[in-house]
C-alpha cells in the first residue's frame, strides 16, 4: 500500500515545493514614479539613447593571414579581419600606429595558431576568448587604455 501511495505524496511534495520556490524566486513588481509614467528602464533607455557615443569602430586597413603548420607542414591558412573599439577621436593615431600593430597583432596571431588555437572547432568561445584577450592586450600596450576591444570582425581557414 505504501508502495503505491509513495510516489502520489512524492508529486504532491515536489509541485509544492517548486509552486513555493517560484513565489519565493519571482521578480519585484515593476515600480512606477507616477500614475501613467513610464516604466523606469525604458526611461533609462531613452537617456542612453539621447547621449552622444563615446566610442567608435576602426577597421584595419587589410585582413590577417596566418599559417596554420601542422607537422612540419602548411596545414591551412586563416583569414581575419579586425577592428578596433577604441574612444572617438582616435581613428587617425590608430591608423598611424596600423604597422606597429599589425606587427604585434600578426605575433599574437603566429603564437595562437602555433598553440593550436586555429586546428579543429577553432571558433568555439574557448578558443577565442584568449586570442580576443591577447590582441586587446597588445593593442593597449601600443596605444594605452583608450582601446576597449578588438573585435574579429571576419575569420575563415582554408585548408590546403
Amino acid at each position: 500500500m505504501l508502495s503505491k501511495l509513495l510516489p502520489v505524496i512524492l508529486l504532491l511534495v515536489g509541485t509544492a515545493g517548486g509552486i513555493g520556490a517560484g513565489i519565493v524566486m519571482a521578480p519585484a513588481p515593476e515600480e512606477h514614479a507616477q500614475e501613467g509614467a513610464e516604466p523606469v528602464e525604458e526611461a533609462q533607455k531613452e537617456s542612453e539613447e539621447e547621449k552622444e557615443p563615446t566610442r567608435e569602430f576602426v577597421k584595419m586597413t587589410s585582413q590577417f593571414v596566418v599559417p596554420v603548420v601542422e607537422r612540419e607542414k602548411l596545414s591551412s591558412l586563416v583569414v581575419i579581419s579586425l577592428s578596433l573599439e577604441a574612444n572617438i577621436g582616435l581613428t587617425e593615431k590608430i591608423h598611424a600606429y596600423e604597422p606597429k600593430l599589425r606587427d604585434m597583432f600578426l605575433q599574437v596571431l603566429f603564437d595562437h595558431a602555433n598553440m593550436g588555437g586555429f586546428n579543429g572547432a577553432f571558433t568555439r568561445s574557448d578558443m577565442l576568448t584568449p586570442l580576443r584577450t591577447a590582441l586587446r592586450e597588445a593593442a593597449q600596450k601600443e596605444l594605452g587604455k583608450d582601446i576597449h576591444d578588438v573585435l574579429i570582425v571576419e575569420m575563415s581557414r582554408q585548408d590546403v
